[in-house]
């Protein structure tokens, strides 16, 4: 499927509060209701603080009007003291499981949605770094979100049970409580705002920066950084990278300082007043000693609840537009598509007028394009850098999908996923997986069986053979440095494991991008002159730089700045004293 790059969506921050709620019960549902307990025992265990506050008040005060003795009384506050402390303890931890749970499932949707988007939508401009941005902002937002409204919803259950007990006490003492409260969300609003303005500036540096460590820390850089002598160079502008985040980074953070000094200050001040009420309400003789210090209790405990209400709510409105984002990204959508059906190949691939635009590119990097494969041919891309061969390959292989043409296959125009089912490709730039060698091999056709024999027939004839011979483990011997066991190739080797890797895969067309570039002469030519057997009778479309490997295939098309200028066998193409002509005899003459 297409998807776009950022989608607009006017989801409020409830119905994304929801979803969010609704994400971390899917991911565990028992866990989700262990928490919630958990935060009912600890409210309860605050309200057990007051009345056992005030019962062991009314023994120390007033003896023989007391209910309870103070032993009870001290025994019931240290009680609901432990019971407090323990939900707190223990909802740590329980939320230690949850949170890990809940980023394995929010995980899945974004590499779902990632795995789901097709070649042309993962290379436009702003996928990538929207995908950062997810990866670094919002994949944990769900979770924090269930934390903070389990927190509101203790907290507002608290308070409530607390704001009952203070105005039986003395009603005037709620309000100077609440009135902290308008500055507090305010203030979360405006936090909320440019947390996610930081965040989204702080995208591009922060991929950059990590770039340039893994330039200056990961192997496949090691040697050239040495040859050119260049680490002090990426080091500085690692410094540079390191100034300009910890720079915006200084800024945020001082802005979000004042804002909690600010909401702290409100809570502060509604604190004092309370309490000072309290004081005032004694020396009037309204209230009692008694009925005073559980009062003060309470008061205090409200004044804790309020806060973790407030900072509950600012996690929340600071969470939503990260969610937001999150549900743009990630948002459902129809069913993957399913794995294609293989095809045989009995009349050939038809290409007919094919056009084909990069995302944001003015030129087209195609423009009229025909070319046709048969069963069991060897057909030629050549044509200087930027001509369009790798595109023309990967709208052959169904990674891109022709604007405009059309894309024949046996006559019939195949789906995407059927036409990527019925073709082998190895590209010029293939993955070295850090992974056994069989699954280096097996890797290109997991929706089938493992099969050894094949496996190693196809290490045969791509001439990894050798390079199995003198693994320790054989196809169990993990490749690249990147895990501490691994053990590396040289690049020919590697280039031999990606052609086993192409040939695994049963289909009648192989697509086969620049295969020999790491091979030495003789392992190049060896390939070429028995290519057909490499093969397997399979078709093949083979791009090349060297002319003198595709001297046998069966057509040669020509391409320049997105068109074929020509298109025949070798002979045909040198007697026509054309552009191919030209380049093969250039090449011909370095030789000589």
């Amino acid at each position: 499927m297409r998807l776009p790059r950022i989608a607009r969506t006017s989801v409020s921050t409830p119905g994304l509060v929801l979803s969010a709620l609704r994400e971390v019960a899917r991911a565990d549902r028992r866990g989700t209701a262990t928490a919630a307990l958990l935060q009912v025992l600890g409210v309860l265990g605050a309200l057990g603080l007051v009345a056992a506050g005030k019962l062991a008040f009314d023994a120390l005060l007033d003896p023989a009007g007391a209910s309870v003795g103070l032993v009870p009384a001290l025994l019931a506050l240290a009680l609901a003291t432990a019971l407090s402390g323990s939900a707190s303890a223990l909802q740590t931890q329980q939320n230690r499981l949850l949170a890990e749970r809940v980023s394995q499932r929010v995980w899945g949707r974004v590499l779902d949605t990632a795995a789901r988007a097709d070649l042309y939508t993962y290379e436009s401009v702003g996928f990538a770094t929207t995908l950062e941005r997810i990866e670094q902002n919002a994949v944990s937002r769900p979770f924090q979100v269930t934390t903070s409204v389990f927190a509101l919803l203790g907290s507002g259950a608290g308070g409530l049970a607390l704001s009952v007990v203070l105005v039986g006490f003395e009603p005037l003492l709620l309000p100077i409580l609440l009135a902290a409260g308008i500055p507090a969300v305010l203030l979360a609003r405006r936090a909320s705002r440019s947390e996610f303005s930081f965040a989204a500036r702080m995208t591009g540096p922060f991929r950059t920066r990590d770039y340039v460590r893994r330039l200056l820390t990961r192997r496949p850089y090691a040697a050239e950084l040495r040859a050119f002598d260049t680490a002090e160079h990426w080091k500085a502008r690692h410094a540079e990278l390191n100034r300009v985040f910890e720079g915006a980074l200084r800024r945020q953070v001082g802005h979000r300082q004042v804002i909690a000094v600010l909401s702290t200050l409100g809570v502060a001040v509604a604190l004092a007043a309370a309490l000072l009420a309290i004081v005032w309400l004694v020396r009037t003789g309204r209230i009692g000693l008694a009925d005073a210090g559980a009062a003060a209790i309470a008061v205090r405990l409200l004044s804790g609840q309020l806060t973790g209400a407030f900072a509950a709510v600012s996690g929340l409105v600071e969470a939503a537009p990260f969610l937001a984002d999150l549900e743009r990204f990630a948002a459902p959508a129809a069913a993957p598509e399913p794995r294609g059906a293989r095809h045989p190949l009995t009349c050939g691939v038809r290409l007919r007028g094919i056009g084909f635009r990069y995302p944001e590119q003015d030129r087209p990097a195609l423009h009229g394009v025909d070319l046709d494969i048969r069963p069991g041919e060897v057909v030629a891309l050549v044509g200087e850098n930027g001509s369009g061969k790798s595109t023309l390959a990967k709208i052959v292989a169904g990674l891109y999908e022709p604007d405009p043409g059309t894309r024949e296959w046996d006559g019939t125009a195949l789906p995407a996923a059927e036409l990527r089912a019925s073709v082998s490709v190895i590209m010029q730039d293939f993955v070295r997986y850090q992974m056994s060698l069989r699954d280096n091999i097996t890797v290109s056709d997991t929706g089938s069986l493992r099969d050894d024999a094949a496996a190693y027939d196809a290490a045969r004839r791509s001439g990894a053979l050798d390079a199995i011979a003198g693994l320790p483990h054989g196809l169990d011997t993990v490749l690249g440095r990147e895990l501490d066991e691994g053990l590396d190739l040289s690049g020919g080797q590697w280039q031999r494991v990606a052609l086993a890797r192409a040939l695994y895969r049963d289909t009648p067309l192989v697509i086969l991008d620049e295969p020999t570039a790491a091979l030495d002469p003789r392992a190049e030519h060896e390939l070429f002159a028995d290519v057909r057997r490499v093969l397997g009778g399979r078709a093949a479309l083979l791009i090349s730089h060297r002319f003198a490997n595709i001297r046998m295939a069966d057509r040669i098309y020509v391409l320049a700045e997105g068109r074929v200028i020509e298109h025949g066998t070798h002979a045909e193409l040198v007697s026509a004293q054309g552009v191919y002509a030209e380049l093969y005899a250039l090449q011909s003459a370095s030789y000589r």
